[in-house]
């Protein structure tokens, strides 16, 4: 892991385009949104709340591990997303 500022555009361009996917299914499909896609939208939102929160936070022990952490629940989280994305009907 880089740094704090690199985690935190990792974090703001990845949720991004999960939203814009969003946006872009609506668009090609109903043009207006669904339960489903608002649902999405939320839980993006509150995943890049949650995830900038933890890496704000200034006690943690060992930044690097703390870091790659997030790093990984980014990771995690953003698949879950895709693959709702996906399923969207």
């Amino acid at each position: 892991m880089a740094n704090k500022r690199d985690l935190k555009k990792d974090i703001n361009y990845v949720l991004g385009d999960i939203i814009e996917a969003v946006y872009v299914w609506e668009l090609a499909n109903a043009e207006k949104p669904t339960k489903e896609s608002d649902a999405i939208i939320d839980e993006a939102i509150a995943t890049f709340d949650e995830l900038i929160t933890k890496v704000n936070d200034r006690s943690a022990e060992n930044k690097k591990a703390h870091f790659k952490a997030i790093n990984t629940e980014l990771e995690e989280k953003g698949r879950a997303l895709i693959e709702k994305i996906n399923k969207l009907k």
